[in-house]
């Protein structure tokens, strides 16, 4: 009895030192087999047994410690890596990385909820084998996922697509198949009570994982949820940052464009107030705007062009749809495929309208400078427009001082020298008669064209007369009425008269081209223009002067000239060649030379008088001028006091 006591005694001794070894479990099953081998039997050998099996279950305890102190450890280091300052993306990879190494998985991978709540997806994943995982969407309740959304708890399961408890979906179970997964575990990731992700891990066999395992998966997505949160926040304020870096960067370009374009307005001012005109206001826009820019009135008149735009550019009619467009919406507006258009408007009235062709499509800058530049010229229009509202009255009082004959006042001669109507410079007096409808457009034509020419205008008897600078009263009568006449749409009869110098001469110009007016509307001329000299020998008889040596020079001045230069008989052949009834051969015998001399001759006259000079009116007008040449001949030989 006392050797089996000291034998159980030396067995307990033994597995107690094999316990303190921390010895393997094989060394403890070899110590039960060598005591059978040995003899031991019955309550010695079975004191033995329940010594090793405690032995074993205490070392087992050992290892289960170790283990959970490796976990901790690990879960302390992931939580230090965790607080470094990652973006989303990359803390969800550092969090997969992390759960498959903590708890051995063959895969570890996050989903995350849609802002909806409705489904979810798969952000990162770790140790995946196919491209599958990431991006995968999982409608709401299904897989693990979907249970531990629904209970806010984790769930796992050993062995996934034989598990029936498990709601599952196609999608889901492709991806386990394709990565051969058997053993799955799911932790909620919670921010307070509201769950907005799971966190997963996997095996590719069998596992029953324990409470521990479990325990520790759901310790580190709280630790995992607590980073997303702040990695969510970051994000967020890097975007705010971000956000703000971009509205003050926008905001330094907004003041700087700002600046500029009040820059320019200044400077385009200052060319107003310095009393600078619309074609210097407009090249100054344009050398800005980098295009050719056109400033028109509110009839569509030009008045200052800056640049060279090409008429290829240049649609009338998509221009005039755009000044409306523009008017209408008080911005500029693009008018075909190149042009932009600008209305200058005072109020809701329209003064005019920019054109602008730019070399390059126009910048918002651009078309806001091209906006504030139409301003400007609106100003300078309506400056000018009441400008000549009150220069009109004075110009009207000087011209009306000038009609009447009498010498100008000295209080009219100084406005004269101030409105720059240099009277001692040649001027022409032209007066249009409308022939039927109203005067008033006729009136306000009158009072831009006197302004546009830098002349005067009145209205006297139902008639415009104008003084307008130019030394050729025919080109100047021609040009007045193909102005006014499609204006008025009816006929307009012009006379003109001139060129007159001096304040003196301006009331006996205006008679006569009262008197051509008159002598138009005699002849059956309505609606036509003329000066004296343009109505021949009928100009001599109604000119104040009786211009003779005028209308001799212009029916025979070039005959004059050719026989006093080369000493020929040219005009004395004209003389005998009328007085002939206009016979070649009767001439000759007069001239007594062969009738293909005087052909001769008739032919250099028409080189010098042009192909009509036979022509009734030309023939009459040369068989006057030569009798009145040898009038003022034979005068000029009579003696003096004859």
């Amino acid at each position: 009895m006392t050797r089996a006591v000291h034998s159980t005694t030396a067995s307990a001794i033994t597995v107690l030192r094999l316990l303190a070894e921390e010895a393997a479990p094989s060394r403890f099953e070899a110590l039960v087999r060598d005591a059978r081998r040995s003899g031991l039997a019955g309550a010695a050998l079975a004191e033995l047994e329940q010594a090793t099996e405690l032995a074993l279950g205490v070392h087992s305890l050992f290892g289960r410690h170790e283990q959970r102190e490796a976990g901790l450890t690990a879960l302390v280091d992931t939580a230090r890596d965790l607080t470094l300052p990652y973006d989303l993306d990359t803390l969800l990879k550092v969090i997969s990385r992390r759960a498959r190494r903590l708890l051995n998985f063959d895969m570890a991978y996050i989903g995350l909820l849609d802002p909806d709540g409705e489904s979810s997806c798969i952000r990162a994943s770790d140790g995946d084998t196919t491209a599958l995982n990431v991006g995968l969407r999982v409608a709401g309740g299904h897989g693990l996922g979907g249970v531990v959304h629904g209970k806010a708890a984790p769930s796992w399961t050993a062995d996934y697509l034989g598990d029936d408890r498990i709601p599952h979906s196609e999608e889901i179970d492709e991806v386990v198949r394709a990565e051969g997964l058997h053993a799955v575990m799911s932790v909620p990731l919670q921010h307070g009570d509201s769950v907005f992700g799971t966190l997963y891990g996997a095996n590719r066999k069998i596992r029953h994982f324990a409470p521990d395992e479990i325990g520790l998966m759901r310790s580190l997505a709280d630790l995992a949820a607590v980073a997303i949160e702040k990695a969510r926040l970051l994000d967020s304020a890097r975007a705010e940052v971000t956000e703000l870096e971009l509205d003050s960067s926008r905001a330094r370009t907004y003041l700087t464009t700002e600046r500029r374009l009040a820059d320019v307005r200044s400077r385009l001012i200052d060319l107003v107030l310095d009393g600078c005109d619309l074609p210097t206001v407009a090249a100054e826009a344009a050398a800005v705007l980098d295009g050719a820019l056109i400033v028109r009135d509110a009839d569509g008149r030009t008045l200052a062009v800056a640049g060279d735009p090409p008429p290829s550019a240049l649609d009338e009619a998509d221009i005039a749809k755009a000044v409306l467009d523009a008017h209408a919406g008080r911005a500029p507006v693009r008018a075909g495929e190149r042009a932009w258009v600008a209305s200058a408007a005072a109020g809701s009235e329209a003064l005019g309208a920019l054109v602008l062709v730019p070399a390059q499509p126009p910048t918002d800058k651009e078309v806001r400078l091209l906006r504030s530049t139409a301003q400007v010229c609106a100003t300078l229009l309506l400056i000018q427009r009441n400008t000549a509202l009150v220069e009109g009255q004075v110009r009207d009082e000087l011209f009306d001082e000038l009609l009447s004959g009498r010498r100008l006042s000295a209080r009219l001669a100084d406005r004269a020298r101030q409105l720059t109507v240099d009277l001692t410079q040649p001027h022409v007096v032209v007066v249009a008669r409308p022939e039927g409808g109203p005067q008033g457009r006729a009136v306000v034509w009158a009072s831009s064209y006197a302004y546009r020419m830098s002349g005067l205008k009145s209205v006297l008897d139902g008639s415009i007369v104008l003084l307008l600078p130019g030394s050729d009263a025919g080109a100047t009568a021609k040009a007045v009425s193909e102005e006014l006449t499609p204006l008025l749409h009816h006929p307009v009869t012009v006379g003109a008269a001139g060129p007159v110098t001096g304040d003196s001469a301006v009331h006996q110009a205006y008679q006569e081209a009262l008197r051509c007016v008159d002598a138009l509307t005699a002849l059956g001329d309505t609606g036509g223009y003329a000066s004296p000299g343009e109505l021949g020998f009928l100009g001599v008889l109604l000119a104040e002067d009786h211009d003779v040596d005028g209308f001799v020079q212009s029916a025979l001045g070039p005959v004059l000239e050719y026989d006093m230069l080369r000493l020929t008989e040219l005009t004395h052949t004209l003389e005998v060649y009328f007085a002939s009834g206009s016979s070649a051969t009767a001439a000759a015998d007069v001239l007594h030379v062969h009738p293909n001399t005087v052909y001769r001759r008739l032919e250099r006259i028409t080189e010098l008088l042009g192909p009509t000079w036979q022509k009734p009116d030309r023939a009459l007008e040369i068989q006057l001028a030569l009798r009145l040449q040898r009038t003022r001949h034979l005068l000029s030989r009579r003696p003096d006091g004859g």
